[in-house]
């Protein structure tokens, strides 16, 4: 179906969001004639979602932006289990304490996208903790476990790929199917969710959920699933070469989070403005028809300015375009500390990379100075030893440190 009835599946079709749906025509009837309620789920294995869960977050925004009612499924029941789809090995088990302040951290981001003020509240957040941890365990094996064939299980992508490595693959693990499909069905019973949404590799499980639904006599129930979503390179996304690109404010930069964007690559630009701003079609079309290098900073500006605030991501192109075109020293890179007495005494290059975040390690801290890309106040650096002491502090009373021509960061004795 390339022209959907209803608006929410015709602007995922127009931006890129659908890779499969179990059934097209009688979503699409469903969403152009009730206010559907759908869900999406977040496993909270760390204190922050990242870049690679944006695109769910972006779905349950255009739901609620189009009239319907989005759920954000927290997964504090089966984060202690752990999701085993398409991992090499089983999760580290986490503490219950872990899993709420998980949980705590990545709320902060949800609410830049989604209404969960007012009564009633146009989208929900909830925990399956909730209804997972006082479940029974005999009456669940009585009254789910009995609908599931283990044959059928057996035949997913997500389990066939770590038996055919011979990996093994935990009860505790395959457990996780059987109550990522139960949820399904709890939240039909409690919230009227009618729809499951996300990454393509969850198809099997929410299908699960469907059939196990079919069985317990709920209403029809839906899966929608996103592409597998790689940059034009191949590189999946919310990865860096330093590592995650965090949604949590407190765990990366605007700067950085705004760098992270316009650094896309050429050929994603278009694609990424259609999934991750809400800009209209229309202008996209113009934007990533101009000039590529504008349209990046467009890009970076619009996405840092959904999770962020317009203000921030003001800034942080502002931080950018200082640092750049005019070579200034713009005070509002990410920055640094040191004590005076540790700068007096001296601090090595490649301790000060670490420090400001430039470099993941000494190693990769001193293959950067030996490829002659590491500059101290903009003079390239090609000694590994060198010792940067007080007499490097500008007027400004900081230390710039750039690697290559994109990455800065700022040392200041404190």
């Amino acid at each position: 179906m390339t022209k959907f009835k209803s608006d929410f599946l015709q602007t995922l079709h127009e931006r890129g969001f659908i890779h499969q749906v179990s059934d097209e025509s009688g979503l699409d009837n469903l969403f152009a004639t009730e206010t559907v309620t759908a869900y999406i789920g977040f496993d909270p294995t760390a204190s922050s979602l990242h870049v690679g869960s944006l695109i769910q977050i972006m779905m349950l925004h255009w739901l609620e932006k189009t009239g319907h009612r989005a759920v954000a499924l927290m997964g504090g029941g089966t984060g202690m289990v752990g999701d085993p789809s398409f991992k090499d090995e089983a999760r580290k088990l986490m503490t219950l304490d872990t899993i709420q302040s998980n949980i705590d951290g990545i709320k902060q981001v949800f609410s830049n996208y989604l209404s969960f003020e007012g009564e009633p509240a146009k989208s929900l957040m909830v925990n399956n903790a909730d209804w997972l941890a006082p479940l029974n365990y005999l009456e669940f094996l009585r009254d789910v476990g009995q609908h599931f064939s283990i044959n059928r299980m057996l035949s997913f992508d997500s389990v066939k790929q770590r038996l055919d490595r011979e990996q093994s693959l935990s009860f505790l693990e395959f457990n996780y199917m059987i109550l990522q499909a139960y949820d399904f069905v709890e939240l039909n019973k409690r919230y009227g969710v009618r729809l499951q949404m996300g990454g393509s590799d969850q198809w099997g499980n929410i299908v699960n959920g469907i059939d196990l639904g079919h069985r317990l006599g709920t209403p029809q129930l839906y899966a929608l699933t996103t592409p597998l979503l790689t940059t034009a390179s191949g590189q999946k996304m919310g990865k860096s070469m330093n590592g995650a690109i965090w949604l949590n404010a407190d765990l990366l930069s605007a700067y950085d989070f705004w760098q992270y964007w316009r650094n896309t690559e050429d050929a994603d630009v278009e694609r990424f403005l259609k999934l991750y701003t809400t800009l209209p079609l229309d202008e996209v079309a113009r934007i990533a028809s101009g000039d590529i290098n504008e349209a990046k900073k467009r890009l970076a500006t619009e996405v840092t300015a959904m999770i962020r605030g317009r203000a921030a991501a003001e800034e942080a192109a502002e931080t950018a375009r200082a640092t750049f075109e005019t070579g200034a020293i713009d005070l509002s890179l990410p920055t640094a500390t040191v004590t005076h007495a540790e700068l007096a005494s001296g601090i090595g290059i490649l301790a000060a990379l670490v420090t400001a975040g430039l470099a993941a390690s000494n190693g990769e801290a001193r293959r950067h100075v030996q490829s002659g890309a590491v500059r101290i106040n903009d003079a390239v650096i090609d000694d590994d030893k060198l010792s940067i002491g007080d007499n490097a502090l500008l007027s400004e009373g900081v230390i710039k440190l750039s690697v290559g021509k994109k990455k800065h960061a700022l040392i200041k004795p404190v």
